[in-house]
């Protein structure tokens, strides 16, 4: 593929991306905000058989949606500029509801004749069996309109929509679970009533209403979704093989209590870092993508981005690491719970090199070949799960932080090691340099507080380091050397 350079388009992207990252900022925040104020109370408010019912229903929930319905609302994003410019939306429209509607009616068909293999592989009672089904119907419609919301580039709706559910939920979960005490089926239900309301604010915040209408559904529209759909569904079933497969593993070897705590190790990470990593990605990939539809050069781009991404994830994931008791403490987790924190090492590494993976693996998106994703994150998945029944039984937590820890890694080194022609990504050398420099001094702080008898809080000790670190690093990048990768 032959690429048109275009340094002052490029110049203009960056800045857009930028400022749509400071849109889509307060959401991104607010989420982690609300997943960080979740796991408090919600480890306050259930035993710790109820949170263990609780994640275990919520990874069947993101099983069925990742079957059924996000892979619809990933290609109505991928294909909505295309459809755009051919002036042929109403009749796309209509091929994504049509497609979103036979899935939901087949996912019931499905689920009444394999219900007996369903209970027995989730090991959930029938109430939330069924509520689970029920509610996989707003959360559907909601995947669709909220990445139709991105494909429009409306950042400040998609923000307030995500703030608001975020909220609603947690407010009618303890509402529910106060007067009514419903145990871990008030978070189902909260989430239920909440994501149903935002619905209704998606669909005016969207304006598909003004300009959709039921068209007849040609095969030319529906062959382009499912071609991209279906892999990444694919993948994405994969993903939830890494890092929800543990759960339903450890709930059928050692029950709902300690499934509790592998919730709890991922609630103390993937629900707190993704959003804030994932302020860097959600506001690039819509312009990246209409950047590459007019054949510009979008490699240095992603590179570029790759490097923010490092700068900002790894020394949080280190610092989480090192202080994984303390950071526990310090979300003020019900201490029942704070055997979860031997997790935290594990999967905030996992967390690391998973978000990575969006940019070296943006390559299959940009190209139409997501089916290469699909299996190297089967392929990681596999292993992921079969290291998760071998570890778990000889190590217990532990060994489902190493097996998870150990499939995201091992899909990370596939995708960097699998490059489509043309796709060839540099490292953000410069980058790293200054990384591994800065490090040095904040480790040796760290050091000073773990083997000398200063007096300090683990939570002043975190911000310490940190602010060390990103001081030195400013240092090194704007005085020292001013090179930019």
């Amino acid at each position: 593929m032959e690429y048109v350079e275009n340094k002052e388009l490029e110049a203009k992207e960056i800045h857009n991306i930028f400022t749509d990252m400071m849109k889509y900022a307060p959401s991104k925040l607010c989420g982690m905000f609300g997943n960080v104020i979740t796991l408090p109370i919600y480890t306050n408010l259930f035993t710790t058989v109820q949170y263990g019912l609780y994640t275990v229903s919520i990874a069947m929930l993101s099983f069925l949606c990742i079957i059924f319905s996000d892979w619809v609302g990933l290609a109505g994003l991928r294909f909505f500029r295309f459809h755009q410019l051919e002036k042929d939306l109403p009749k796309y429209l209509t091929t994504l509801v049509l497609i979103l509607s036979l899935n939901m009616v087949l996912m019931f068909g499905l689920a009444f004749l394999c219900r007996n293999w369903m209970f027995s592989f989730f090991h959930v009672p029938f109430k939330y069996f069924l509520a689970v089904l029920v509610l996989i119907i707003p959360v559907a419609i909601r995947a669709l309109l909220s990445q139709l919301l991105r494909a429009q580039l409306k950042s400040i709706s998609y923000t307030v929509a995500t703030i608001l559910n975020q909220f609603v939920t947690i407010g009618l979960t303890v509402f529910f679970a106060k007067f009514f005490h419903l145990g871990a089926a008030s978070i189902l239900l909260g989430m239920g009533v909440a994501i149903s309301l935002i619905d209704i604010l998606l669909l005016y915040q969207c304006e598909i209403l003004k300009i959709f209408k039921f068209q007849k559904v040609e095969w030319k529209f529906i062959f382009p979704i499912v071609k991209y759909g279906i892999p990444v569904a694919a993948v994405s079933l994969s993903a939830w093989l890494i890092s929800q497969s543990n759960k339903i593993i450890m709930g059928g070897i050692s029950g709902f209590s300690k499934a509790a705590f592998v919730g709890v190790g991922y609630g103390l990470t993937m629900p707190i870092l993704m959003p804030l990593f994932a302020m860097i990605t959600v506001a690039a990939i819509p312009r990246i993508i209409n950047m590459f539809e007019a054949k510009i050069d979008v490699r240095p781009i992603i590179t570029k981005f790759m490097g923010y991404y490092i700068l900002l994830a790894l020394p949080l994931v280190v610092i989480m690491s090192l202080y994984s008791m303390d950071f526990t403490h310090l979300l003020k987790t019900n201490p029942k719970f704070y055997e979860a924190s031997t997790l935290v090492p594990y999967f905030s590494f996992g967390v690391f090199f998973l978000g990575l993976t969006d940019y070296t693996t943006l390559q299959y998106h940009l190209a139409n070949k997501t089916h290469i994703e699909f299996i190297i994150k089967l392929i990681s998945g596999i292993i992921g799960v079969g290291l998760n029944f071998v570890l778990i039984l000889k190590m217990g937590l532990v060994g489902a932080g190493i097996a998870t820890l150990a499939a995201n890694f091992l899909y990370f080194l596939l995708s960097a090691v699998i490059v489509l022609p043309d796709f060839n990504l540099k490292l953000p050398q410069n980058t790293l340099i200054r990384l591994i420099l800065s490090a040095i001094p904040a480790l040796a702080l760290y050091c000073a507080f773990k083997f000398t008898q200063i007096n300090v809080s683990g939570s002043l000790q975190m911000l310490s380091v940190l602010i060390l670190f990103y001081a030195v690093y400013s240092i090194i990048k704007f005085k020292i050397f001013k090179t930019s990768d």
